[in-house]
C-alpha cells in the first residue's frame, strides 16, 4: 500500500522528459538542431600581417591604405581545401561557415558586383578560393554555410568609412545608398546562384535598420534559390536562430535554435602572436556545455595567408574528433539537459527521450541523480562496452551510480541512463537530506561529505547549531562510538566553508555544488574527484581577489578567457587545481571577491565593437 501511495503521489508532481520538448518543430531547422558542432572559418587578407580583420583600420590602428596592401601578400599558395574539409569532418562537425566577405569588403570569390574588391582579381593569389572549398564541402556531405558582411567599409557607395568618418548621410543621398543596396544584393545573388548554401551567416546589421538594409528584399533573393535556406539572427531579427558570441550563455537561451560562435584563442582570423588558446580539454567541455543547453557550437579557425591551418588549431579539431566519434550517440540529435536540481552537472536527452546522458568532467567514485521517478533498464559508459556501472536507489527517487570501476575519458566521460519508456522526473521532490547524526555514522566518508555539501548547496546547512566552530578547532559536534572520525576530520579541515554558509550558485554558473559566505563575498566550490582540466565558472561579474584551497592554505591561480574590457559580459574563469593538493574525499576552493557576489544571467549577444 505504501508503494502504491508513493506512485499515486508521483503522478501529481512529475513530468515525462518528452514533455520538455517544444512544439511545432520547423522542418528546415531539423538538420541544424541535430548538428551540434560547426566550424567557422575566418580567412582573408588580414591574415597576412596577422592583424584584426577589418576592425584594425576601422578603429584607426592602421591606415586603410596599408591594410589593403595585404592583398599583395595573400597567396593561398599551400591552400588545399579538400584537406580542410577532411579535418573539419573528422572533428565531428556537421557544417562549416566560411567568410566570403568581411567588413573590409574583400570578396574571396570572383564577384562581378560594381566596384567589388576581390581575391581573384586584386590579390597575389589570383584565384577564387571559395569555390573549391564549397565543392569539397558538398562532396563530403557536410552542410554549406556562407558568412557575409552587410557593411563594406571599403566600398565607395557605403556610408561608413571608419569609426570617426562617414562618407555621407543616407537621407541626404538616397541614390548613393541605393547603389550600395544594389551592390551587396548583387553579391547575394552571386553567392546563391554559384554555391546554393544551406545557411547564410550575416554580420554587421547593427549599423543600419532593417528598412535601410532592405532586409526583406535580401531574404527574397536567398529564398528564390533555396526556399529552405537558414538565416542567422543578424539581419535585424529576420533570422531563424540566435547567435551569442564568445560568452558561453549562463542560462539556456529562450530561442528554440541557437549557436555559440567561439574562438579558440582571442582572435577570429590568424594572429601569430595570440597564444591565448583554450586547451583541447576546455573546448570539448565547452561543446558539452553547449549541448547541455540545447545549442550548437560554431568553433572558429583562422588559416594563414598561404592556406595552411595553424597546428594548435588542428590539434583542437583532432581532439574534438576523438571525443565526438566516441560519443556520437550523446552528441547528435540530443535535446537540452534535465533540470539542475535533478543532476548537478551537464546532461542531455536522446532523440527518442528514452536515454539521459550525463557529462562528467572529473573522475569520481559515484554520481547521484535526484527526483527520478523511473528506474533505468541499464546504465553504461558511452564508448566503453566493457565498463560496468552498478546503481541503487535511496528514498525511492535518489539514484546513486557506482563509478569506481570506470575508465574515465581524458576530457568528458558520458554516462548513459537507458529507460524502457521516457523517464519520469519529479518537479517538486523532497531533497535527499540526511540528519547529521546519520551522516556522521556513514562509514563511506566520500558519500558522507558529499551529503553535507549537497545540503549546504540546497540552503539547508545541517551543521548550523551542531557545535561546529568557524576555524574547526574545539568543535562540540556530538560523537558516538559509531561516528566516522575521517568525516569529522574533513569537517574540521573545511570548517571555513561549512560554518554559517548558505545556498550555493544557481544553475549555469558552476557544474557542481557550491556555497556562499554570510557576507556573500566568498564563493566556495565543492570539487568532486579528480577534474580532467581546470574548474570553470561562468557569469561572475566580480573581480576575483584571491583563490585558495580551503583547509590547507594554498593560493592558486586563475585565468579568464573571452572577457572584453569594454563589455559587461563576464569572461569564463578557469581555476587549475594541482592534483597533489586535491582532497581525497572532497576538495573545497574559496574565491574571495572584490565585493558581494554579482551574477550575470542576461542574454549574450553579438559583439558590435572591437576597440
Amino acid at each position: 500500500m505504501m508503494m502504491k501511495a508513493f506512485f499515486l503521489g508521483l503522478v501529481a508532481v512529475s513530468c515525462h522528459i518528452n514533455a520538455q520538448t517544444k512544439p511545432s518543430e520547423n522542418k528546415k531547422m531539423i538538420w541544424f538542431k541535430d548538428a551540434k558542432l560547426g566550424i567557422f572559418i575566418h580567412w582573408g587578407i588580414y591574415s597576412v600581417d596577422g592583424i584584426s580583420e577589418s576592425w584594425s583600420f576601422f578603429n584607426n590602428y592602421i591606415s586603410h591604405e596599408n591594410y589593403m596592401k595585404q592583398l599583395n601578400g595573400f597567396s593561398a599558395s599551400k591552400y588545399k581545401p579538400e584537406e580542410w574539409v577532411e579535418l573539419i569532418k573528422k572533428s565531428g562537425a556537421q557544417y562549416a561557415v566560411i567568410t566570403t566577405k568581411h567588413h573590409d569588403g574583400v570578396a574571396l570569390w570572383n564577384s562581378k558586383a560594381e566596384k567589388a574588391t576581390t581575391i581573384p582579381e586584386h590579390s597575389s593569389a589570383k584565384k577564387d578560393v571559395i569555390s573549391p572549398f564549397v565543392n569539397s564541402l558538398k562532396k563530403s556531405g557536410l552542410k554549406t554555410g556562407l558568412y557575409f558582411s552587410l557593411p563594406d567599409w571599403s566600398h565607395p557607395y557605403y556610408d561608413v568609412s571608419t569609426r570617426t568618418k562617414k562618407r555621407y548621410e543616407i537621407k541626404e543621398n538616397p541614390e548613393r545608398w541605393q547603389q550600395f543596396i544594389n551592390y551587396y544584393q548583387t553579391q547575394l545573388n552571386e553567392l546563391s546562384l554559384q554555391y546554393h548554401p544551406d545557411l547564410l551567416w550575416f554580420d554587421g546589421d547593427w549599423e543600419h535598420t532593417s528598412a535601410e538594409w532592405r532586409a526583406p528584399q535580401a531574404l527574397e533573393i536567398l529564398k528564390k534559390y533555396n526556399p529552405d535556406i537558414i538565416i542567422n539572427s543578424r539581419l535585424n531579427n529576420h533570422g531563424d536562430y540566435d547567435t551569442p558570441e564568445q560568452g558561453i550563455p549562463v542560462v539556456k537561451p529562450q530561442s528554440q535554435y541557437w549557436e555559440l560562435c567561439y574562438t579558440m584563442n582571442d582572435s577570429w582570423g590568424y594572429q601569430p602572436y595570440d597564444n591565448h588558446y583554450k586547451t583541447p580539454n576546455m573546448i570539448v567541455r565547452t561543446l558539452a556545455d553547449v549541448i547541455s543547453m540545447g545549442g550548437n557550437l560554431l568553433l572558429d579557425i583562422g588559416p594563414k595567408p598561404d592556406g595552411t591551418i595553424p597546428e594548435k588549431q588542428a590539434e583542437i579539431l583532432r581532439n574534438l574528433g576523438r571525443w565526438t566519434s566516441k560519443n556520437k550517440v550523446a552528441v547528435y540529435k540530443t535535446s537540452h539537459s534535465i533540470p539542475f536540481e535533478n543532476f548537478k552537472g551537464k546532461s542531455s536527452v536522446s532523440e527518442n527521450k528514452k536515454s539521459i546522458f550525463l557529462y562528467l568532467e572529473e573522475a569520481k567514485d559515484f554520481v547521484k541523480v535526484y527526483g527520478l521517478g523511473s528506474k533505468p533498464a541499464a546504465v553504461k559508459i558511452v564508448g566503453d562496452e566493457n565498463a560496468r556501472v552498478n546503481f541503487n536507489f535511496s528514498n525511492e527517487t535518489t539514484m546513486t551510480l557506482d563509478l569506481s570501476q570506470v575508465k574515465f575519458d581524458q576530457d568528458v566521460t558520458t554516462v548513459e541512463l537507458t529507460f524502457k519508456d521516457p523517464p519520469v522526473l519529479l518537479k517538486n521532490f523532497s531533497p535527499d537530506l540526511h540528519p547529521l547524526t546519520d551522516i556522521l555514522q556513514n562509514t563511506h566518508t566520500k558519500t558522507a561529505v558529499y551529503d553535507i555539501a549537497n545540503a549546504i548547496h540546497s540552503g539547508k546547512n545541517i551543521l548550523d547549531g551542531s557545535g561546529l566552530t568557524s576555524d574547526g578547532e574545539d568543535m562540540k559536534i556530538p560523537e558516538s562510538e559509531k561516528t566516522n572520525p575521517e568525516t569529522l576530520q574533513w569537517i574540521s579541515k573545511h570548517a571555513e566553508a561549512l560554518y554559517g554558509t548558505g545556498e550555493g550558485l544557481p544553475e549555469g554558473h558552476y557544474s557542481g555544488m557550491s556555497a556562499l559566505s554570510k557576507d556573500r563575498q566568498t564563493v566556495y566550490l565543492f570539487v568532486e574527484g579528480t577534474p580532467t582540466g581546470p574548474v570553470s565558472l561562468k557569469g561572475i561579474k566580480n573581480n576575483i581577489a584571491r583563490v585558495r584551497i580551503v583547509g590547507e592554505g594554498s593560493i592558486i591561480s586563475h585565468e579568464i578567457y573571452n572577457k572584453l574590457y569594454w563589455s559587461d559580459t563576464p569572461g569564463i574563469i578557469y581555476i587549475d587545481i594541482p592534483k597533489d593538493r586535491l582532497d581525497k574525499n572532497l576538495t573545497v576552493i574559496a574565491l574571495l571577491l572584490d565585493k558581494p557576489l554579482e551574477l550575470y544571467r542576461e542574454k549574450v549577444t553579438a559583439i558590435e565593437s572591437n576597440l
